[in-house]
């Protein structure tokens, strides 16, 4: 019963509308903004650097490891494998879009984060609930975002991370799911209870550090079947538009899933990455906007690709009917739906008997990351619910909070990755309509400040 409902209420929420606003609003964006994603990309590197405005808040660099950590999680390495099993080759393509256009769409949630930002002993704060609010006189719609924030950030998103841990490591070691959640509620609670500059000091650290290394790693895979890079770039152009014969039949999959897994992985339009702006002391809102505009680049063009050209050249993937799981082409017939195994065997094809290990190792490092980002956008949440009331009541709250999203990593360790990632997709869908409405609203003045800031500049 519970996994009916999760189904439908996922069906309803990432219906082809959701799909379409998306990709419309972030080409929108791209056209109002002169494809700042492009003309300012050497800005884009500088803003990642620049020193902080005052004592409060976080420098625009910890801001940006906060928001990729949140991007780079298992989404980079289980949602690429499951948008290549219900999608084939040509999700892989679809994600590119999303991540092209959706750079202007961070950038434009970002600086809006800034400019409608609000003071809190803990730092700056803000986000999405706090625009709407302030930018759109929508009290009420800021605090529907904000409680829709808690639950997905707080307890729909975390389980999915916690799951893909899970289920690397048992694929790799004698280790329990239970031991495994349990392990990464500790590690988790050692960090949050630390406050947002733990958060952010230890986010600086491990997020550039894991990125790297998986980069570097998958460049030597790829590398090893570097003859059929050439036939997989074309696999994936040919069946993003239906050209071969199994993905003319998923066409409609393929583009759902490269969007809704790319939506997942880099979260332009979805206001995580506005939440965490909102929390860095930056001389110009643009700047803040600009720097996330490229966490959405390392994050999808990047790590995505490099999971995905690891799985393609080395064929350890199947690709499934989206609605009665039947395989549709048998490319590794003993992975069937085990959707992390087929990261973990393209690197085994390469290191025999090494795959297995290094992924559940990254995965740890890749989720650990991932639910300390999602704790910081719920406890932004909390803190906007409780503004004007801080004291004990907003405390008590967090501790609260700290405990459920503790509980949820166990959790989603133990449960079945399908049921998991429905929750997943229903947290992230619903936080993306509101957001992407609201950022469609209030464009123009995100618009205005990036001809200030550019006009500064000259």
């Amino acid at each position: 019963m519970l996994e009916k409902i999760v189904s439908g209420l996922n069906a309803f929420i990432w219906n082809p509308a959701l799909v379409g606003l998306l990709i419309i609003a972030g080409l929108y964006f791209s056209i109002r903004t002169r494809m700042v994603q492009v003309r300012r990309f050497p800005l884009m590197l500088r803003s990642l650097f620049s020193k902080k405005s005052g004592d409060d808040g976080i420098s625009s660099f910890q801001a940006f490891c906060i928001a990729l950590s949140g991007r780079v999680g298992t989404g980079n390495i289980v949602g690429v494998a499951t948008a290549i099993a219900f999608g084939g080759p040509g999700a892989v393509f679809w994600m590119w879009i999303v991540a092209f256009f959706g750079a202007s769409t961070a950038f434009v949630e970002s600086t809006l984060a800034q400019i409608y930002k609000f003071p809190h002993h803990s730092g700056f704060r803000g986000g999405p609930f706090s625009f709407i609010e302030h930018g759109m006189n929508q009290r009420w719609l800021g605090i529907v975002f904000a409680l829709i924030t808690v639950v997905a950030c707080g307890f729909f998103l975390p389980t999915v991370q916690a799951n893909g841990v899970s289920t690397a490591v048992r694929n790799a070691f004698p280790v329990s799911t239970l031991t495994s959640g349990i392990v990464l509620a500790v590690l988790l609670a050692l960090v949050i209870l630390g406050g947002v500059r733990r958060i952010a000091n230890v986010a600086s650290v491990v997020t550039p550090f894991m990125a790297l290394g998986y980069i570097l790693l998958s460049l030597v895979v790829i590398g090893f079947h570097i003859q059929d890079v050439p036939a997989v770039f074309k696999s994936i152009v040919t069946n993003a538009f239906g050209i071969h014969p199994i993905a003319g039949g998923i066409i409609g999959s393929t583009i759902a899933m490269g969007v809704k897994r790319g939506i997942f992985s880099n979260e332009a339009g979805q206001g995580t990455g506005a939440i965490v702006s909102a929390a860095a002391a930056v001389h110009h809102p643009a700047q803040q906007g600009l720097a996330q505009a490229f966490s959405v680049y390392v994050d999808t063009l990047l790590v995505c690709t490099a999971t995905a050209l690891m799985i393609l050249t080395s064929g350890t993937y199947n690709i499934l009917d989206s609605d009665t799981g039947a395989l549709l082409y048998a490319g590794a017939p003993e992975l069937a739906n085990n959707y992390v195994n087929y990261t973990q065997s393209a690197v085994d094809s390469v290191f025999r008997g090494f795959g297995s290990q290094f992924i559940s190792i990254a995965m740890v490092f890749f989720a650990f990351s991932t639910i300390m980002a999602y704790y910081f956008y719920a406890e932004s949440g909390i803190i906007y619910l409780f503004r004007g009331k801080e004291g004990k009541g907003e405390r008590t709250a967090i501790r609260i909070f700290q405990v459920i999203i503790l509980c949820a990593v166990v959790f989603g360790a133990v449960r079945e990755a399908d049921l998991i990632w429905q929750l997943g997709d229903i947290g992230v869908g619903l936080m993306a309509w509101v957001t992407v409405i609201s950022l469609l609203i209030l464009c123009p003045k995100a618009i205005r400040s990036l001809k200030e800031y550019e006009d500064a500049l000259k």
